[in-house]
């Protein structure tokens, strides 16, 4: 049967990295079942990648994918880029057996112009059909703010009918977030995903505690923020659907994330999605 393999985002454990290393996060990844981890907003330093190395190979983790930018995401941000240290990029991806490199997210400054959003494009191209030289591939990460229209299509439609190489991480939260069924555009986008992100979306409970009644602009401003991160089966979304769909889509790995856990340790976080999948019938895939 065809199945696909269910992992980690580590951008939830990047306090962990900073307690206790990248090795004994890794060992605590693996006493939970997970068997793969995308690495993000973890520092690349050569001690982090020569853990990331030790712990997959001791563990029998993959490293589904690592993280990267074109250009910093925000101007004058720090950390490597494909511009800048593509050479660097390149060999981590080869030490650590990784096929794929995601951007995880648009310069902001970009975002608001088309003409802007299409030199990006343009650039996120060529990197692409540059790394495919090396055997990686180059996959773009979205959010809500992807589904932006210009002259009536959304910002991500036109990023996949403009490109070939490039391929697309997509994220259920964001893309319900956005007003969009997650199924229906995971059908949509068929051949051009390897990397979905399982991530549920939950209405939190509203806090009037300190409100004072009569002020309807704060109020206001906690009614239409209601909306959270949750734990894979403890939010609103189809996650069956979505994984099936995902799976006929093309996906490879599925992979975990939360990113706020509002105060609840993230290893719990992921034994709680882990024990969701399970019981969806999806233990095979870990």
């Amino acid at each position: 049967m065809n199945k696909g393999k269910i992992g980690v985002q580590m951008m939830m454990l990047k306090n962990k990295v900073e307690e206790i290393g990248v090795y004994e996060t890794l060992r605590k990844v693996r006493e939970l079942g997970y068997r793969a981890v995308e690495v993000s907003q973890i520092p690349m330093t050569p001690n982090n990648v020569h853990e990331l190395k030790r712990a997959s190979e001791e563990f029998d983790i993959e490293i589904a994918a690592l993280s990267t930018s074109v250009e910093p995401a925000i101007p004058g941000a720090p950390g490597e880029t494909l511009i800048n240290d593509f050479e660097k990029i390149v060999s981590d991806c080869k030490r650590l057996n990784c096929q794929y490199l995601r951007i995880g997210m648009m310069p902001v400054n970009r975002m608001g112009d088309k003409d802007q959003i299409m030199q990006f494009i343009e650039k996120a191209e060529e990197l692409a059909g540059k790394l495919s030289d090396h055997g990686i591939e180059l996959y773009y990460h979205t959010h809500h703010l992807e589904f932006q229209k210009f002259d009536g299509d959304y910002l991500l439609d036109i990023m996949k009918n403009n490109t070939s190489r490039l391929g697309f991480e997509l994220d259920v939260h964001w893309i319900q977030r956005a007003g969009v069924n997650p199924v229906e555009f995971i059908n949509q986008y068929k051949g051009r995903i390897s990397l979905l992100h399982l991530k549920d979306y939950r209405i939190g409970k509203m806090d009037l505690s300190e409100l004072d009644l009569r002020d309807m602009s704060r109020f206001m401003g906690i009614f239409t923020n209601t909306i959270e991160f949750a734990e894979v089966g403890e939010g609103n979304l189809d996650m069956k659907a979505i994984i099936e769909a995902g799976l006929d889509s093309g996906v490879k790995y599925f992979l975990v994330e939360q990113d706020d856990t509002y105060g609840r340790d993230p290893l719990e976080c992921l034994r709680i999605s882990a024990d969701h999948l399970r019981k969806l019938g999806y233990s095979d895939w870990f």
